[in-house]
Parts: structure tokens; sequence; C-alpha cells
């Protein structure tokens, strides 16, 4: 069984400007997101789709495929599943597991126990919104994409602050970190 893992990164947050560059405990949150996967033993490929340089040239130095993500693919109003499909396509697997890189606090497990219920499932996404995974077959027949029908799993191992301004991702910080 081959299992991708991904980050999709765009450049251009709305509410929080280059979000996905800035620091979290040293490193930027998409370089962290990516070191997560790559280090996954269960994980065989880790692609990032950017429609950045930027982006893309932040995380160079590890093990991941950069794919560029088409123009139509990069507007806010996008659904993940589109993009995801884009991956897949790309980079034929079995299973496609996510990590939403807004979560910098994630336990492997909880990628783990993603893969093998979307192995069970089709689909299967954490709550925290941190790992969501699917078989390629449940990509390839998705249909409304703004309609999840993923089975969901409690993870404890991931802080529930999904990261969208500064002040989230200070909370993270303060929260895993001591005080100053």
């Amino acid at each position: 069984m081959k299992v991708v893992g991904s980050v999709i990164a765009r450049i251009g947050s709305k509410r929080l400007t280059y979000k996905n560059l800035l620091p979290y405990k040293g490193e930027p949150l998409v370089l962290r997101a990516v070191r997560k996967l790559v280090g996954c033993q269960n994980v065989d490929e880790v692609v990032l789709s950017t429609d950045s340089e930027l982006i893309a040239r932040t995380c160079m130095e590890e093990e991941v495929r950069v794919l560029w993500r088409p123009e139509h693919l990069t507007g806010d109003d996008i659904a993940s599943v589109p993009v995801f499909q884009h991956i897949v396509e790309h980079h034929p697997c079995d299973i496609h597991v996510n990590y939403n890189c807004n979560f910098p606090e994630c336990d492997d497990s909880v990628i783990s126990t993603a893969i093998d219920l979307a192995e069970e499932t089709g689909e299967a996404l954490s709550n925290p919104y941190a790992i969501w995974a699917q078989t390629s077959r449940c990509l390839a027949n998705y249909g409304n994409p703004f309609d999840i029908t993923a089975t969901t799993f409690e993870a404890r191992g991931v802080h529930p602050l999904d990261v969208h301004t500064m002040e989230d991702l200070l909370r993270v910080h303060r929260d895993h970190q001591p005080e100053i």
C-alpha cells in the first residue's frame, strides 16, 4: 500500500499574511508540517502543493516533492478536495493523507490513525481537523467537496486551535513553551 502525505500551503492568506511561513518553535509552519510527514514511517512520499516559490524554497532541503498548484486551485473559495485530487493525479497512491499546518502540535499517532481509518472506511478526519486521509478511490468519486462525509475521530494529540491570526499562533506558543 502506497501512502502519499501532503501539505497544502498558499502564499495568499487573507487573515494572516504569510501565515505558512511564520515560525513556530523556530521553524516555519509549512516546514514543520513537511518534516512531520517526512518522519512518519507509514508515509512513503511527501508532496508540498503550493503556488509560491518562497514556500517551495523554504521546504527544498527536505525529502519533499513540490507540486505547483494551478491558478484555478489557488483562490480563497477553493475546497481542499480538488487540491487533494490534483495531488493524487500527479502522485498516484492508495491512500492520501494531508497535514494541515495550521495545527503545529500534532502527534504522529494521529496521522497513523487517520491512515488506518481511511483504509477501513475510505476517508478519515481528525477532530481537531489537523489530519485528513482518503483512499484514492474515495477522492476519485468525491461528490460535493464542501459536503465532507469522512469518519471523524477524536485526536487528543492535536492542539485544538486552528491558527488563523497572530493571536492564535501566540496562544499555541504560550501553551507549549515556558513563560518568557
